[in-house]
């Protein structure tokens, strides 16, 4: 069984993965809205695996004799500078839910909750793709620039993203 400590920290990180899939989605819109299918695409995903590990989490609580308690997400901003600058936010988005899941693996191990640092080890493995993931974006968009057929290239590219992945 889940301590009330674990759990409410648990609840928590289940609203960062919400707000984290906003957050997502906006993005993806604001992509939409500026032609740009692929980097809409590659969004949605990303909200698509944000939701996922939000459930994880929540059935996870419920496996363990607690109960998921979801809270108000607060609306994600809705205009970036360019696709460089909204990469950017999504790396440095992904490295604080990093260091919010590492303080949550730190709580897992002060209470000796086992079951919890095995998901917990999940989640930390994630996050170090996540931020591979957007970093190497951001260093593309770097090379190439945020104009041109370069971009519309990458684009394409990103718009592949879960085909055959």
């Amino acid at each position: 069984m889940l301590s009330k400590k674990m759990q409410d920290a648990l609840n928590q990180q289940i609203n960062a993965e919400v707000s984290s899939a906003y957050l997502y989605l906006s993005m993806s819109a604001y992509c939409a809205a500026g032609n740009r299918p692929g980097s809409a695409h590659w969004m949605r995903v990303q909200w698509q695996e944000e939701l996922s590990h939000a459930m994880k989490l929540f059935d996870y609580i419920n496996d363990r004799g607690g109960r998921a308690v979801l809270k108000a997400v607060a609306q994600p901003p809705t205009d970036f500078k360019s696709l460089l600058d909204m990469f950017q936010q999504v790396l440095g988005h992904e490295r604080e839910v990093s260091a919010m899941i590492h303080r949550l693996y730190e709580a897992a191990v002060k209470e000796t909750d086992y079951p919890t640092q095995i998901v917990l080890q999940w989640f930390i493995t994630e996050q170090v793709e996540e931020e591979k993931s957007a970093a190497e974006i951001i260093e593309q968009l770097k090379l190439i620039g945020d104009q041109g057929a370069a971009v519309i290239m990458l684009d394409r590219h990103l718009g592949m993203r879960g085909a055959g992945k």
